[in-house]
Order: C-alpha cells, then sequence, then structure tokens
C-alpha cells in the first residue's frame, strides 16, 4: 500500500489572532502574543508530493514491510472483564478548548511570523507553519487539505495545546481523505498536549516531539489516490529521527478495520530509517492490525512502560495482537509495566 499525496496552494488570507478571557493552566503559555497573519505561498511550490514529516511520516511510496504488517502465531486471550481503569486516560472532557469559540471560514493559511500565538480561533482550514516558536492554543482547525497543521523544514518550536484538530470526511485532497492532523516535517521537536484529535488518517506524524494528555480517536478510512486503503496510525513515526520521541499519557485509539487500512494505535516504522530514542509510557492503546509496532530489528532506546493495552476493539487490543515488531536485545530498549484492562501482563513474541 503507498501513501500518495498532491501538493496544496495556500490562500492569502488574513488570520489576525484573538485573545481569549477564559481559564489558563499554569502549563499553558502566555496570554497574548504577536498577531498571526497570513501570507501568500513562496514563489517555488512545495515538492511534488504532499508533506510528509522528515524522519517522521512514512515515504510516499514505502509502508512497513508486508512481513511486519501481517499476523503473527496466536496470543492467548487476555481476560475480558470491565475496565474502569481506561476512565483515567485523556478523552473528550479533559481535552481540546478550553473557551467557547466562533467558526471563522478562513481557508488553508500560512503563518510567517516567529512567535505568533494563535488563540481562541476556529478555523476552517489548514495552517502552514514557516516560522519559529508558533503556539497554537485554545483553538479548533477543521480542515480538508492534507494536514491540519504542519511545521515546514528549518523551522522549531511549535507548541499545540488545549486544541481540536479534526476534518471533513470524503473532502480531503487523497481521494477524499486526509492525511496528517500534525505533521512535523522539521528535523526539530514539537509539543501536541492536551488536543482532541480525530478523522485523519495517519493523526500524529512525527520522529521527535512530546505528545502528552492527548486524545486520539475516530479515525476515518479512505481509499488513497491509488485506489488501496490508506494505512492509519493514532500516532506514526517513520525512523530515522535525530532527537526524542516521547509518547506520554495520552488515548491513543484506532478503532478501523484491518481490511480498511488500520495499522497501528502507536507505530514506529523503519521506513526512512533506524528507529531510536522513543519513550511510550502511561498510554492507553488500542486498535490497529496490533496496537503497537515496535521498531523492528535494529530498534534502539526505546523505552514502553506501564501502558494500558486496551480490549475494546479486539479480545489481543490489536486484531492480531497487542505487540509485534519488538526488538528485545536492541540496546537500550525497556519493556515494562505493560498490561491489558484487567492488569494482565502483556509480554511481547519473541522476534523472528
Amino acid at each position: 500500500m503507498t501513501r500518495r499525496r498532491r501538493p496544496t496552494a495556500c490562500l492569502a488570507l488574513l488570520l489576525t489572532a484573538a485573545c481569549s478571557s477564559g481559564p489558563e493552566r499554569t502549563d499553558g503559555p502566555a496570554a497574548s502574543g504577536p498577531a498571526v497573519t497570513g501570507s501568500p505561498p513562496p514563489a517555488r511550490a512545495p515538492s511534488s508530493t504532499a508533506p510528509s514529516a522528515v524522519s517522521a511520516a512514512p515515504s510516499a511510496t514505502g509502508s512497513p514491510p508486508a512481513a511486519t504488517r501481517g499476523p503473527s502465531s496466536p496470543v492467548p486471550p487476555p481476560s475480558t472483564s470491565a475496565a474502569p481503569v481506561e476512565a483515567a486516560f485523556p478523552n473528550a472532557r479533559s481535552t481540546g478548548p478550553r473557551v467557547r469559540l466562533t467558526p471563522k471560514s478562513t481557508g488553508d493559511l500560512s503563518v510567517r511570523t516567529d512567535g505568533a500565538v494563535i488563540r481562541g480561533q476556529d478555523i476552517t482550514g489548514s495552517l502552514d507553519i514557516y516560522a519559529d516558536d508558533v503556539t497554537i492554543v485554545d483553538s479548533r482547525i477543521t480542515s480538508t487539505n492534507w494536514w491540519g497543521v504542519n511545521l515546514r523544514p528549518g523551522h522549531h518550536g511549535l507548541r499545540i495545546l488545549h486544541s481540536t484538530i479534526t476534518a471533513v470526511p470524503g473532502e480531503g485532497p487523497d481521494n477524499g481523505g486526509v492525511n496528517y492532523a500534525v505533521s512535523n516535517m522539521g528535523t526539530s521537536s514539537i509539543e501536541v498536549g492536551w488536543c482532541d484529535i480525530s478523522v485523519f488518517g495517519n493523526a500524529l506524524s512525527m520522529g521527535q516531539g512530546h505528545i502528552h494528555d492527548s486524545y486520539v480517536h475516530d479515525l476515518v478510512p479512505f481509499r488513497n489516490n491509488g485506489g488501496e486503503w490508506q494505512h492509519l496510525d493514532a500516532v506514526i513515526s517513520g525512523g530515522g529521527n535525530d532527537g526524542e520521541l516521547v509518547i506520554r499519557h495520552n488515548t491513543l485509539l484506532n478503532p478501523v478495520p484491518v481490511d480498511r487500512g488500520a495499522s497501528a494505535a502507536v507505530g514506529l516504522f523503519a521506513d526512512t530509517g533506524q528507529v531510536s530514542d522513543t519513550v511510550i509510557d502511561g498510554n492507553l492503546l488500542a486498535g490497529g492490525a496490533y496496537a503497537l509496532y515496535g521498531g523492528g530489528e535494529g530498534a534502539t532506546g526505546i523505552t514502553v512502560t506501564d501502558n494500558v493495552f486496551s480490549t475494546r476493539y479486539h479480545p489481543h487490543s490489536g486484531f492480531y495482537g497487542p505487540v509485534t515488531a519488538w526488538n528485545a536485545g536492541g540496546a537500550g530498549n525497556v519493556w515494562r509495566g505493560n498490561r491489558f484492562s484487567d492488569g494482565t501482563p502483556v509480554v511481547p513474541e519473541p522476534s523472528g
């Protein structure tokens, strides 16, 4: 299955960030910031493929090797008793904007002001970030583009906090589909926290960043421009990253059937290089062919601790099982405290 993408042009529109009077968390950004303006795209258009994260999203023609995406030997079924522990994880009540918003049809915007703050906006369109230290907070983005928010190469410091990022099913550019809620094309870390994310096929696409306290759910399957079911992941990294990827205390759900493209709740794939320096800690994972793809042979520095593998979609969390492609012998790899919702330990099968 290939991931096919096409370029789009940003509209030359003006967006002025509005300050909200809603409550603030002490860990949120400052109460004010410079205005955000949209400006036309550069004279030279983006490359002939739509954005995918450098060292993050899988390449346009690459997909995880068939051997790692198929079934393996049977996994003993866990108990299916009630799982009240799942209620402690992020959900629709604990994520998204903390203020009331008024929708604004903006079209697709380019942000080019360093230090810009987009606050209290309900945007119908996407955001393409060509600036450093941009913050998006207490906002909603409803996109029909390839992405909801995209950080361009050479830029850093993007923070997306207390926001909703979603899309309109059937109206995206990939044969009606949409691909990335947040795409990190750069080589620096970005932060996604307390966000409510849905619809996009590969919701959070990055090789380095800090994803925390967020709720990814209700991914929507679609056939891409190549006529194939698009691979779908709540979080995806294609390997080859220079920095660290931290995925901590999120709810990451992939309810899509495997025959319609479901891949993983967290997919660490060596599509563009070796997977390394990744922390997956204290998350609720469910769905996909496997709930977790662990990076495969050659993966190093992967720490997977204290995660709950929910059986809400499949008896083994993922359709084939909770985890595959785990390199138990890789330098710095740690597997500890991972369990099904009823407390049954999750133990990866031996590789090979």
